[in-house]
């Protein structure tokens, strides 16, 4: 998975000129949780919800009629911005967006292709990615078998047993955390999540058991999917 199949295209962006009670109405109207600062076609920073909101509440706090009209009339996104964010290119896999997020402790990153920004990509997008993994996103039942050590074979053997048994699978996810090594330790120990539909997920589950693959939990299909 890449970073320009997931990110939102052509995000809104503003100059830092933009005042910050302005940056804090579009990100609420348009739903936004970064918005780039850009002044003659290049990123010039980054300015978040979050810090926006934070922002508003700490000066509707101090109840200062002053502090009130400066942010609101005054107040400019240059003097609140994230200068020289982290960027990504749209060419950037996802694994490298959450390892970057990770050592960063970033949650949003404007995408670049050269200077021109073509691209934002956040917390939400993954949380999305997360949702289509485990099937919130179409509705579809879960079942997550393991942690098993992977090899020839492993993957067809688990998806053989769950068709067996009626299932339609939509997709096979290996997924690592820590914890799964099996016994001796095995670097490769990983979980199985399986996104499936046309089967009783129980009975799907019972199979699975009965090959020999450890079920650790399921999910029904979710009644109202979100949104993908």
């Amino acid at each position: 998975m890449i970073v320009r199949n997931w990110m939102q295209p052509e995000p809104l962006t503003i100059p830092s000129s933009t005042l910050v009670s302005e940056a804090k109405r579009l990100c609420a109207e348009n739903h936004l949780h970064a918005l780039p600062v850009v002044d003659d076609g290049k990123l010039r920073g980054l300015v978040t919800r979050v810090n926006l909101l934070r922002m508003g509440q700490l000066v509707l706090a101090t109840q200062n009629p002053d502090e009130f009209n400066f942010f609101v009339t005054r107040l400019r996104v240059r003097d609140e911005m994230v200068r020289r964010p982290a960027t990504l290119h749209p060419g950037d896999t996802i694994e490298h967006c959450l390892r970057k997020g990770q050592q960063l402790g970033v949650a949003q990153f404007p995408v670049l292709e050269g200077e021109r920004v073509v691209g934002v990509i956040s917390a939400n997008e993954i949380f999305q990615i997360a949702g289509q993994c485990v099937g919130v996103s179409d509705g579809c039942a879960g079942i997550t078998v393991g942690p098993v050590r992977l090899g020839p074979g492993v993957m067809g053997r688990i998806a053989a047993a769950a068709e067996q048994a009626g299932a339609v699978l939509q997709a096979m996810s290996p997924v690592a955390f820590r914890g799964d090594a099996i016994s001796g330790g095995a670097a490769d120990a990983r979980k199985i999540q399986l996104r499936l539909g046309g089967a009783d997920v129980h009975e799907v589950a019972a199979a699975l058991e009965a090959a020999g693959f450890a079920v650790i939990g399921c999910t029904e299909p979710a009644a109202s999917p979100m949104a993908a």
